[in-house]
């Protein structure tokens, strides 16, 4: 019997929020709780929380919320105040009611407004797995600072939400059907999981394998390296001993990686394609934050470094490229239209070396230097800067190979220089079989 939290304003949306909710019961057995996030109180039997029950239940004494704070103080506050505030409190009604396993799926539905007073929500209170969808104006253009790097799912509304119409009422039936048929995959998972807990506390069947989870960051300039290790792995360890889960290293990508390290979600990573870090220093359309390569270090699980493709930066089209890059007078800049929508900017000396030293002072904030390695492929850091590929730069790539060899010396980092490209094989298998050792799996099976 899936509960689904469904999110909403009600004194702008209660009759589309009312429709959503209908189509959800049209499906057997399921509840709805609906949360009222509007500024103004609404009183409909159908809502199970409205936003005095937030502010009695969740608000916590503050300057700007104080712990007496009504709903007449709550609709003086401005837009931004509000939905900030009404994000946190119901962030934590959420966290509740996951906490205590009453809710199955959650969705929501509206404008800009209420998308980005529940994405917080969903990102914030729900670990990745748990069903999330929002269904809104604004899901059919730039989505990321909703989404981010968890699993939400966003639903274009097509029309806007003020009225109910044939084109609404066929995009909420399909959104009603879509999160209860998430919900429903959800409960039978965490069903299997309690079965299958239970059958290891009696005794009941073969005790399952607990398999290692690691992270591996790939780009299409690192791809046959990353399929070459993840190959490796199984080939050599089989029996569902390693479980890999590559990541994309295109900002979120990142982000999604460092969110389930610290979430306990991986035992180790690959990180072979540390790119993110140029797109972080340069301005690229890829950086990953501040926060990029801190979670394995912080949580001591074992982390294998690379530097693939630390010699590019990632833009849109050729016209999106800063003019600075694209003057004459700089014309010693490297681009490389990748495709029509990527254009790459070869990183220069100075960037390098800057990015090397950011790279070691991150390895270096405190973690075990025993779990950490970097290897340092000499050969080439992509596809695009082997010898005679157009990103080829000694200069540049020494500058990076120095600042790291130097900024790790004498801290118990293992730091291993070899001379081949970060796409040989050999290279490749020889990491894998590192990580192997990290993990303590005896030594892989022919394959």
């Amino acid at each position: 019997m899936p509960t689904i939290a469904l999110i909403g304003t009600c004194d702008t949306k209660l009759p589309e929020l009312l429709y959503l909710r209908s189509q959800i019961l049209l499906h057997p057995s399921t509840i709805v709780l609906l949360i009222d996030v509007g500024r103004h109180p609404v009183s409909h039997a159908s809502i199970t929380f409205g936003p005095s029950d937030l502010l009695s239940h969740y608000a916590e004494p503050s300057d700007n919320n104080p712990k007496d704070m009504d709903m007449q103080s709550l609709q003086s506050l401005p837009r931004n105040q509000l939905v900030e505030l009404l994000s946190r409190l119901c962030t934590c009604h959420i966290q509740t009611l996951f906490s205590r396993q009453e809710i199955h799926g959650i969705v929501s539905l509206g404008g800009s407004n209420a998308t980005s007073l529940a994405a917080p929500v969903m990102r914030d209170a729900l670990p990745i797995g748990f069903p999330k969808m929002m269904v809104s104006t604004v899901a059919s253009g730039d989505t990321g600072p909703y989404v981010g790097e968890t699993d939400i799912t966003m639903m274009y509304s097509v029309v806007d939400v003020a009225g109910l119409n044939e084109v609404l009422r066929g995009v909420l039936g399909n959104a009603a059907g879509a999160v209860v048929g998430m919900a429903n995959a959800y409960g039978r998972r965490m069903r299997g999981r309690e079965e299958s807990g239970r059958g290891k506390e009696t005794g009941e069947g073969k005790q399952e394998k607990k398999k290692a989870r690691v992270g591996i960051t790939m780009f299409g300039v690192t791809t046959p390296s990353v399929d070459a290790i993840r190959q490796y792995l199984e080939s050599r360890y089989p029996g569902g001993v390693i479980e890999t889960m590559v990541f994309h290293a295109t900002g979120h990508g990142g982000k999604a990686m460092e969110r389930l390290v610290r979430a306990g979600e991986l035992d180790a990573v690959i990180d072979l394609t540390t790119t993110e870090l140029a797109d972080e220093l340069v301005g690229g359309v890829m950086s990953a934050g501040p926060d990029r390569m801190r979670a394995a270090v912080e949580k001591g699980i074992p982390y294998i470094v690379s530097l693939g493709a630390l010699d590019m930066v990632n833009f849109g089209p050729p016209g999106t490229v800063p003019e600075r890059f694209r003057s004459k007078d700089t014309n010693e800049r490297k681009l490389y239209e990748h495709n029509p929508t990527v254009t790459l900017l070869r990183t220069s000396v100075e960037e390098c070396r800057e990015i090397g030293r950011r790279i070691c002072e991150r390895l270096l904030e405190g973690g075990d230097a025993s779990k950490i390695q970097v290897w340092i492929p000499k050969g080439g850091l992509s596809m695009l800067s082997v010898a005679g590929a157009p990103f080829e730069d000694r200069d540049a790539d020494e500058a990076l190979f120095e600042t790291v060899r130097e900024g790790l010396k004498g801290s118990g980092i293992l730091v291993k220089e070899d001379e081949r490209h970060v796409n040989d094989k050999g290279f490749a298998h020889d990491v894998a079989e590192a990580m192997a050792k990290f993990l303590g799996l005896p030594k892989g099976q022919e394959s």
